[in-house]
């Protein structure tokens, strides 16, 4: 893909005229999205700038390496401190740029702030400016051409192509609240300095610690830098592309365990789009969240507050609804058996769940006013019953609705 791309640049940079753009005499084997870029190039439709620097540096990483890890293979040392950076700036990226100054799902100081914005100029992902504005426009728009990054444009656009387009002028109504941070307008002004100068104290700190400066370059600086690149990159391809879609079946967005392992937790995509004000991406204990983990940990210490989380009820309220028209759609495609009788089962434990949510969220309202404003001992002790047999009824309908959903989602429609 990348040797393709940036040969075909190449050549047209130094042949003039669209025609033998469209004759591609070497016959490339191209996709679209690359004849796409091409189009913009022919039309200097370009941003230069991020163009030259990301495919330069990845072509000269992928001829470069073979000679490194036989010439001068890193230690054990070096690769855990490149992997402990990888964490920071990558962490500093979904904790920061994203849950943070995209989606303000928590509050913090002006200390973490700092760290973060330390850490993401490292990561040379653009400023958390220009950053959050691009990604507030994609939940906005998502899956459609206001989308800086749609998937609908193909997964390589998604993944890497859209930012070799021009930018879009940032919309300070879109981005107010950190139009009015010191910090974020600092970092967006001087992005280009402060990405050089983290990575060259990076370089300096470690080649002198570890006293291998050739391996600080490449594991911790430059092998670090691209891994960091395509892991992020994955959120806007992969998490887009290839998964289950538990909470919302009309977005792009799909939940993949394993993508967590390689996007810091933000694998859980499809219920990040659903619910994006939510500090965590995986909802559950076992999901491996380490950027939720981070901003709770943060939250223990003191360091920040306002976590803001779905409640889950809601989250299995919309998961109901979800799975009910795939249930229901997945019913009509079955002739050879008794629909109406799976259908009529879907549709009233579906209704009684949802109804119990309705009545267990009435409830623990009640609970709430009563216990602030009267502190009745007698009401709020039947309250707190009536919450709690009002659960495990919800428990079991659970159960049977799961059950019901593993047994139609297994059967498959015949040959006909």
């Amino acid at each position: 893909m990348y040797f393709s791309l940036s040969f075909s640049i190449y050549h047209l940079a130094f042949n003039s005229g669209v025609a033998k753009y469209y004759k591609n005499p070497y016959n490339l084997p191209l996709s679209s999205e690359v004849i796409n870029f091409m189009e913009k190039l022919v039309k200097k439709e370009v941003n230069w700038g991020p163009a030259i620097f990301l495919i330069t540096y990845q072509l000269l990483l992928v001829m470069a390496m073979p000679f490194y890890f036989y010439y001068a293979p890193p230690g054990i040392g070096m690769i855990a401190v490149s992997i402990v950076l990888l964490y920071l700036t990558g962490l500093s990226i979904t904790g920061g740029y994203h849950r943070y100054y995209s989606h303000r799902t928590y509050r913090t100081n002006k200390f973490v702030e700092s760290a973060l914005l330390f850490f993401g100029s490292m990561a040379g992902q653009g400023s958390a400016l220009r950053w959050s504005f691009d990604h507030r426009l994609h939940h906005a728009h998502v899956d459609t051409d206001e989308d800086p990054y749609s998937i609908k444009k193909g997964f390589w656009y998604a993944h890497f192509l859209w930012i070799l387009d021009k930018p879009r002028d940032i919309d300070p109504k879109v981005v107010p609240d950190l139009i009015k941070n010191k910090l974020v307008m600092f970092q967006d002004r001087y992005f280009p300095y402060l990405m050089v100068l983290t990575n060259a104290i990076v370089f300096f700190i470690v080649g002198w610690l570890l006293n291998d400066y050739v391996g600080a370059f490449f594991l911790a600086v430059w092998i670090r830098f691209f891994a960091l690149h395509h892991f992020t990159w994955f959120i806007n391809s992969l998490a887009h592309t290839w998964g289950d879609k538990p909470f919302c079946q009309e977005q792009s967005a799909v939940n993949n365990y394993l993508i967590s392992f390689l996007t810091f937790g933000e694998g859980y995509h499809n219920y990040h789009h659903t619910f994006a004000n939510d500090y965590r991406n995986g909802v559950r204990w076992y999901h491996f969240d380490p950027t939720k983990w981070l901003i709770w940990t943060l939250n223990k210490l003191g360091l920040a507050d306002g976590l803001k989380r779905m409640d889950p009820l809601t989250i299995k309220k919309r998961m109901v609804m979800e799975r009910k028209n795939l249930l229901i759609e997945q019913l009509t495609e079955l002739w050879y058996i008794k629909k109406d009788e799976l259908e009529k089962k879907v549709h009233e434990i579906s209704d009684r769940i949802v109804t119990k949510i309705a009545q267990c969220n009435q409830l623990k309202e009640q609970y709430r006013q009563i216990r602030k404003e009267y502190q009745q001992h007698e009401m709020i002790s039947q309250l707190k019953a009536e919450i709690k047999s009002l659960k495990k009824s919800l428990r079991q309908d659970w159960r049977l609705w799961m059950h019901l959903s593993r047994h139609i989602m297994r059967l498959k429609p015949l040959p006909i």
